[in-house]
């Protein structure tokens, strides 16, 4: 890979808007846009300054624009950078991306701006990615995992882990060199309580991923119960909008209805799903088909019931056939408005279980609130490292068996064998943070960036 070229690319969205940002990075990116610009002589001008003036095709005035400037290393590449900041016309856009290209620039691949910037040592490679897990965060939570990220926080965790490591393989690897003359360099007492720290260290990220991917991609949450238990009506009332039909009649609900809710900064992924019971046709069947894989892919399962209705023994039953493992459960009565304070106080109470009124919004705060604890619980702290990406997951996951393979073989194998192992643990490791690379890997990671970052 060669950063040789200049490389130029729309960093805003695509579409009509007040300003459009065009971004060109390189060793040239300074002499091109001044090559292009009516107004100060960009080539003289210190980093980090922004200069008013116009673009222009020869005698053409296509824009007035704004010209920042980034001298190298000062910037986000550590190249040579010019944010042109001109109006969001597409024909206005266009045309200062074709003079550029003109010029000698050529147009950025997906995620190019920020590969350079890993390659250039700005970033490491478990920063690149979250800088596009902060693009695309959509919730408080994910954005602060993404930002703890691309701060370093999991790089520096990492980092240290390493090192160590580093220390002992240097000196197995002293040891081989003295093989005949049968020396210890590394005291396997110290090693082995180094590797279980380690190991304890890693097995505590592996464990992070389930609420790390819950806070990036949303809490898949799905809402089941009885037909006419008034689950489109709680899906409605967690919404606060009219979003699912809601009838008397039973079997209202054929297929399943998505919608996100925030809550306390975390999404959860609703499903309203079709009523459990014996189908009356084809097509219900086929819902409470779906409703059943539905609740074997959530993490939290909400079950509503009628509690004017429904008899204990029917409770039971509908709870243990539904409950699953890994899937947190919440049990909620709702149509607490049909009873009266005798017989609420009367409803059998277990520790998941919360009181509502769907339909008169009874409680729907409260709800909320225990939706939030049973997914997360006191999980969430604000400034723990939490794994995210399926790529660090699997790296930590391997990392983890060849330490696990140093422990069990200490005693038995030769230095030699030993050596090879904590090699593969520092491979897996450094292929999180890029200190191990492939040109495959670095496509399939940057490939997936947008155009202009």
């Amino acid at each position: 890979m060669t950063n040789d070229q200049t490389i130029v690319a729309l960093a805003t969205p695509n579409g009509i808007g007040a300003i459009g940002v065009i971004r060109l990075s390189g060793p040239e990116a300074i002499t091109i846009a001044n090559s292009v610009f009516k107004g100060k002589d960009l080539t003289k001008q210190a980093s980090h300054t922004i200069h008013f003036g116009s673009i222009v095709d020869g005698d053409m005035i296509l824009d007035e624009v704004l010209m920042s400037l980034f001298v190298a290393p000062r910037s986000y590449t550590r190249e040579n950078v010019v944010e042109i900041s001109c109006h969001g016309s597409n024909y206005i856009i266009e045309s200062i991306l074709k003079l550029l290209i003109k010029k000698g620039a050529r147009s950025a691949k997906a995620g190019e701006f920020t590969l350079r910037a890993f390659l250039n040592g700005q970033l490491d490679l478990s920063q690149a990615e979250a800088v596009a897990d902060l693009i695309a965060s959509n919730s408080k939570a994910s954005q602060q995992v993404a930002l703890n990220q691309l701060r370093g926080g999991f790089s520096n965790q990492l980092q240290g882990l390493r090192d160590q490591l580093v220390q002992f393989a240097s000196l197995i690897e002293l040891e081989l060199d003295f093989a005949e003359e049968d020396v210890e360099f590394a005291n396997r007492d110290q090693l082995k309580k180094l590797t279980h720290q380690i190991n304890k260290v890693i097995g505590g990220l592996i464990q992070s991923f389930e609420l790390g991917n819950a806070i990036k991609q949303g809490v898949n949450t799905v809402i089941a119960g009885r037909p006419n238990a008034g689950k489109s009506t709680l899906l409605n009332a967690l919404l606060n909008e009219e979003r699912a039909i809601v009838s008397h009649i039973p079997g209202t609900t054929r297929d399943t209805i998505e919608e996100v809710l925030n809550i306390h900064g975390i999404n959860f992924r609703l499903i309203d799903t079709a009523g459990i019971r014996e189908a009356t046709d084809a097509i219900e069947q086929l819902g409470v088909q779906r409703t059943m894989e539905k609740i074997s892919q959530s993490a939290l399962l909400i079950y509503v019931y009628d509690a004017a209705v429904i008899t204990l023994e029917e409770l039971n039953n509908d709870i243990a056939s539904l409950q699953g493992p890994g899937i947190a459960m919440m049990v909620v009565a709702n149509k607490i408005d049909l009873l009266n304070s005798e017989e609420i106080a009367a409803l059998p109470h277990t520790q998941s279980e919360v009181v509502i009124s769907a339909k008169e919004k009874f409680h729907i705060e409260d709800l909320k609130n225990k939706i939030y604890h049973t997914a997360i619980k006191d999980k969430l702290t604000g400034d723990e490292t939490l794994v995210t990406n399926i790529r660090h997951l699997e790296a930590l996951q391997k990392t983890e068996e060849a330490l696990t393979r140093v422990l069990n073989s200490m005693e038995t194998v030769t230095s030699d064998f030993l050596a090879m192992d904590i090699k593969q643990a520092l491979h897996y490791l450094g292929e999180i943070t890029g200190v191990v690379t492939t040109d495959d890997l670095l496509e399939n990671i940057f490939s997936k960036f947008c155009i202009g970052k």
